[in-house]
């Protein structure tokens, strides 16, 4: 399985990232072993999907990375993003 992983950080962006291993990669993003995140600590997982192949999740990240798909991610997640907003 490979997975494609929204993580909230800490600027109230979300994060799009594809791992084979999901447990080990929200270990490396909480532990600030990632570059990209790790100025925005604390992360939380806001939701993943799986995939059987790798080029299918490959492709949804891209698109999640769009204006498009940033509008629907938005509106898909509303509920917890608005939580985790009130949260911070």
């Amino acid at each position: 399985m490979t997975y494609v992983y929204l993580l909230f950080l800490s600027n109230q962006d979300i994060y799009k990232g594809v791992t084979d291993d999901l447990k080990r990669r929200l270990v490396e993003h909480k532990s600030g072993k990632v570059v990209s995140t790790r100025n925005y600590r604390p992360v939380t997982l806001v939701g993943y999907e799986a995939y059987l192949l790798r080029s299918d999740a490959e492709r949804r990240e891209a698109f999640l990375k769009t204006t498009e798909g940033r509008r629907l991610l938005k509106q898909q997640y509303r509920d917890i993003l608005n939580k985790l907003d009130q949260k911070n």
